[in-house]
């Protein structure tokens, strides 16, 4: 797990960002399936109405999803979506409630049965949150460690009771966005300091607060709990395993021996017995009794990363980044290796006598284990006795003696779309080359959030040079695959610096010089599903959640309003125009944030039109209802426009010329001619050569002439007398826009110098 900006805003992310942002993630046809690596596993043994056996698990790609299990089947029976960021792990704590956290720094409560709707944030974590641990028999207790160096126990139940509204710590899901209501200042914090004495830090209201472990310095990523809930282990970068009472949050001792990261942890029923798993390759067991290590076993060849062990502890399942299964005999120390992946092992399930195995790839495999009688497994031969010092095990593998694995198939496995993990933004910047890890080639178009070609496994980079397209538009939004799939960024203002003429995006019944704004119309699509559900709730409301704002929000709102330009072109219409309908059928996740409450993910059809500044961004309010946007800068380009050397043709504006950075060449022909044919100047360029506004008031994108060429003939085949525009020597097509021409063919930093001639060989 390394250290990635977030895909969320997350309030601690690196950079400052004054504004916040909104994402929205594409997701592909099919979702049923991750599309990232899974980090985390659960099995549940349903007693509650149906008796069911499912699987729950948890993807790099911001998920988790629930798998009805039958004999050889998994079918998914509900997404989990509410993080926004990497989930890392997740338990089942009680009968019925799951609990995940996520790099995005919290931990959510679901309940396992439901649709899918988170029922708690819980907000603690200064950082990524790597990892969970559950008391099986007092299942309320849950801790969780993470890379603040952090351990927090829990008591689920009264984290999850809902409090009075003035002491809520936590955020009630059920009435708001996944969790992004009543979020207040965290309470009364009970710190345990490293002299274990308790002491108590009182904030400004009071409310549920965890029990707090103090005493990592640098992060964690493995915890363990004996059912009890009276022993608690972690451990991390510092090497050492930490023992903990997690009643009281107290350290009880500090077991040294690995040489690396400690990245798994297990400890026995009772408490007395523990596992650990470390980078240094090594699997180490514990006496807690006799506070010693017991007992090394060289396995693996690389980091252990997970650990399962039998009922009995009396053998453990290990796996890592050496992608190998291997089961373990704890008294005789044999070793057998069971298969091998083609993807490091990241968590272990046991499920009956089978196995479940994640890893780094977006598929989940169930596995032959034997858990009830692991002897069986070694009547097959094959094993090897495991050494105590690492390097005998990287030695022997070196030697090439690696052992054949037992199984060369899983039983079962529930498929996963492959993560993308290449992507290039294409000139026109409405699409995205991607290659996925299974090398197939796709073309997204992001203003619609569908594939619209898929290449197949093509040489990405050939397949780019093929798509490329002399255009310049703004890079008004940033990509990214963190997530397995695409992710697009738009912050504001750089957002709405892109526009194009409708014409150019084939929008009918609108005039074809009307210029578009890609990241308005782009947020009107997104949105529509809200905007509908927002209409339809009572006009009382409707108007309170929309146009009136809190106080705070007003004064900062109003002070915008001085610098915000209403879009007149757009006429207020809230119409979707078919460059920017999104699917229904796999509809993108919006993640966001308003004034409260922290980040957000949900599908943009899950919307219901309650959502208001508490949970969108203002900006994104005051584009979509109020058609309001940003100043933008740099829509403008200055040039330049003289006649070629030795041509008769002369104009009368010697001066500087500023258009929209859109404009095409025919518009600048048409000025040319315009002038050349009146020969007195043109009512429609102001004194300083810009091009001016017209009767209307606003800005013309056109030099002269606009109206006349409206009809079917495009409007340069009916120029007369036939006049073409150079740059550096070279003739442009009537079709450059000038923000093209200055970036490909002027390529200087100085103001654009155009110079025009009639028509050779005309």
């Amino acid at each position: 797990m390394h250290r990635v900006g977030s895909s969320g805003n997350n309030a601690n992310s690196n950079r400052p960002r004054k504004e916040k942002r909104l994402t929205y993630v594409l997701n592909d046809t099919d979702d049923t399936k991750h599309c990232a690596g899974i980090n985390c596993l659960a099995v549940l043994k349903s007693s509650v109405s149906d008796g069911g056996k499912y699987l729950f698990t948890g993807s790099r790609d911001g998920t988790l999803k629930r798998w009805a299990l039958g004999e050889d089947s998994a079918t998914c029976s509900a997404t989990f979506e509410s993080h926004v960021d990497w989930v890392n792990d997740t338990v089942i704590a009680g009968d019925n409630t799951l609990v995940s956290c996520s790099s995005d720094t919290t931990l959510k409560t679901w309940n396992c049965l439901s649709d899918g709707t988170c029922t708690r944030t819980l907000r603690q974590h200064s950082d990524y949150v790597t990892c969970l641990a559950v008391a099986e028999k007092n299942t309320n207790v849950v801790a969780s460690g993470g890379l603040g160096g952090e351990v927090f126990v829990w008591d689920i139940e009264a984290a999850v009771t809902p409090l009075s509204k003035s002491s809520d710590v936590m955020e009630d899901d059920s009435n708001g966005v996944n969790g992004s209501v009543n979020s207040l200042p965290i309470s009364s914090l009970r710190t345990i300091s490293s002299s274990n004495s308790i002491t108590a830090q009182t904030a400004q209201c009071h409310g549920y607060v965890p029990i707090a472990a103090k005493g990592h310095k640098e992060s964690v990523y493995a915890l363990a709990m004996n059912d009890s809930g009276t022993i608690l282990v972690s451990g991390g970068t510092e090497k050492v395993v930490r023992v903990w009472d997690p009643r009281t949050g107290s350290k009880t001792m500090k077991l040294r021996g690995h040489t690396d990261n400690i990245r798994a942890l297990l400890l026995d029923s009772t408490g007395r017995y523990c596992l650990s798993g470390s980078s240094d390759s090594m699997i180490r067991l514990w006496d807690l009794g006799q506070q010693r290590c017991v007992h090394s076993y060289a396995v693996h060849t690389d980091s252990v990363w997970a650990l399962a062990s039998t009922p009995t502890f009396s053998h453990v399942y290990s796996g890592g980044r050496d992608f190998s299964l291997y089961l373990t005999d704890l008294t005789t120390r044999e070793s057998l290796l069971l298969c091998t992946k083609e993807h490091p092992i990241l968590q272990l399930a046991l499920h009956d006598d089978s196995i479940w195995v994640a890893t780094t790839d977006s598929s989940v495999h169930r596995w032959p284990a034997e858990g009830r009688n692991p002897q069986k497994v070694f009547q097959r031969g094959g094993s090897f006795l495991a050494g105590n010092l690492s390097f005998s095990r990287a030695r022997v593998s070196l030697e090439g003696s690696t052992p054949a694995p037992v199984f060369k198939d899983p039983i079962f496995t529930i498929p996963g779309t492959p993560a993308i993990v290449q992507h290039e933004i294409l000139n026109n910047r409405r699409h995205v080359l991607t290659k996925d890890a299974a090398g197939s080639v796709k073309l997204w178009e992001i203003t619609r959030g569908v594939v619209i070609e898929d290449y197949g496994k093509v040489p990405f980079d050939e397949k780019k040079e093929q798509l490329f397209e002399m255009v310049s538009i703004p890079a008004w939004f940033t990509v990214d695959t963190r997530l397995g799939s695409l992710s697009i960024h738009l912050d504001t203002p750089q957002c709405f610096s892109a526009e194009m003429y409708s014409a150019d995006l084939n929008i009918t019944g609108k005039p074809e010089d009307d210029k578009v704004n890609l990241a308005r119309e782009t947020l009107k699509g997104l949105l529509a599903h809200w905007m509908m559900k927002r209409r339809q709730r009572p006009v009382s409301q409707a108007s309170a959640n929309g146009d009136v704002l809190s106080g705070k929000d007003i004064t900062t709102r109003s002070l915008a309003h001085s610098r915000v330009e209403v879009d007149g072109n757009a006429e207020n219409d809230s119409m979707v125009y078919p460059p920017f309908e999104f699917s229904t059928v796999s509809p993108p996740s919006i993640i966001t944030e308003g004034s409260q409450g922290g980040p957000w993910r949900k599908k943009i059809t899950d919307l219901d039109g309650t959502e208001d500044e508490k949970d969108f961004p203002w900006w994104v309010l005051d584009c979509v209802l109020k058609n309001r946007l940003p100043p933008r800068e740099n829509t403008k380009c200055s040039f330049y426009l003289h006649p070629c050397e030795g041509s008769a043709v002369q104009i009368l504006t010697q001066g500087k010329l500023s258009a929209p950075r859109i404009l095409r060449m025919h518009k600048v022909v048409n000025y040319v001619i315009e002038k050349m044919v009146l020969d007195k100047p043109n009512d429609t360029v102001s004194t300083d050569g810009t091009f001016a506004p017209g009767p209307g008031g606003q800005l013309q994108q056109s030099a002269v002439g606009d109206g006349s060429f409206r009809s079917g003939l495009k409007p340069w085949q009916k120029l007369r007398p036939s006049i073409e525009i150079l740059c550096n020597n070279q003739v442009l097509s009537p079709d450059m826009s000038l923000a093209t021409v200055r970036a490909y063919i002027w390529k200087k930093p100085e103001d654009l110098v155009l110079n025009y001639r009639v028509s050779q060989g005309r």
